[in-house]
């Protein structure tokens, strides 16, 4: 017999939330995790809110919230309001009931900044690191190391002379009433840079290019530390984007993972770290330079080829290429890496 394909409304549901989710579904694996770590930094959430006025965003479900951003690449806080309104898993996820109304974007990204100001996040993501499940997969000796662009919340018409030379024309006049507009600008032939301009929208931002032939962009930079066993991101950090800022960047992040070790650890890298100034001080630091050589004046010499381990961590490096691809998909990439720094 054909079934009828009217649907019916229901006015009482009796399905639990929970079996919704499958029981092999990996979320339940990271949930449990993340509700253990949660449950440890009950103290330093205590700290941040006051014991009377009116109930907030329960910090574990912001950043519980914030992971499933990250997770499935949602672009804006709006997107993903919307999302946890009507998407079951994600709401279980966060701890949301059928019936709970989601809160408004700009509410939860108001108190997502606050966790984030109080470094509650970076507590959060170390104790993630520490926990007895995630332990035991971390190389403690062997890392790889990379960076990528981060583009600015900035248009490059914001990009203007310090000295306010280059203030753009007024725009054309209609009916007697000035427009609100500025008028059109070209830009062409107009020789800019860091040292004379600056963004009026996000003065952090930097005029950089990727490499020859490649446009110039305002942006910052991102910097991830993975280890190498099974290639999951330990460090990350943002910063300005400049031509030696992935190798300081670089050098900063292994010695806050590693601090004052006796264990003799290795640092993969590509082509850009192969600067004999940053090999030198990671042989001084007792971290052997697992750097891929360039095709003149390396610094990499046959004390480091030699060894089997070298192209072993010249493939593991590429697994922080393939962690940059997905986090690259997030437009608030800066802010979360902020997270983790």
């Amino acid at each position: 017999m054909r079934g009828s394909d009217q649907r019916s409304g229901e006015l009482f549901s009796y399905v639990d939330i929970e079996a919704r989710v499958p029981s092999r579904h990996p979320l339940r694996v990271i949930r449990s995790i993340v509700n253990d770590v949660l449950a440890s930094l009950d103290g330093e959430f205590d700290k941040l809110y006051a014991d009377t006025g009116r109930g907030s965003i329960p910090p574990e479900r912001l950043l519980r919230s914030s992971l499933l951003q990250a997770f499935f690449s949602i672009r804006s806080e709006r997107l993903l309001m919307e999302q946890l309104d009507y998407n079951l898993l994600y709401r279980w996820f966060v701890g949301l009931g059928v019936d709970d109304a989601v809160w408004d974007h700009s509410v939860f990204s108001k108190n997502r900044d606050r966790l984030l100001e109080a470094d509650v996040a970076a507590k959060f993501l170390a104790a993630v690191l520490a926990h007895p499940q995630v332990k035991p997969l971390l190389s403690d000796e062997h890392f790889s190391v990379d960076g990528t662009l981060i583009e600015a919340w900035a248009s490059l018409k914001s990009f203007r002379a310090k000295d306010g030379e280059d203030e753009p024309p007024a725009g054309p006049a209609e009916g007697g009433q000035k427009r609100g507009r500025n008028g059109e600008r070209d830009f062409h032939n107009e020789q800019r840079s860091n040292d004379t301009h600056a963004s009026t929208t996000d003065p952090e931002a930097k005029l950089y290019r990727k490499g020859k032939g490649k446009e110039a962009r305002l942006c910052f930079m991102g910097h991830a530390l993975m280890e190498n066993r099974h290639g999951l991101v330990v460090r990350a950090d943002a910063s300005e984007a400049n031509g030696v800022a992935e190798r300081k960047a670089a050098l900063e992040m292994i010695d806050r993972q590693a601090p004052g070790t006796s264990n003799r650890l290795s640092l993969g890298a590509d082509k850009a770290y192969d600067a004999r100034g940053f090999v030198a001080d990671l042989r001084q630091m007792r971290i052997t330079p697992h750097v891929a050589q360039k095709a003149r004046s390396s610094a990499i010499d046959g004390r480091t080829t030699r060894h089997a381990g070298y192209a072993v961590s010249l493939r593991k490096r590429k697994l922080v290429e393939e962690a940059f691809g997905w986090a690259n998909n997030l437009i608030r990439l800066p802010k979360l890496i902020a997270v983790a720094a």
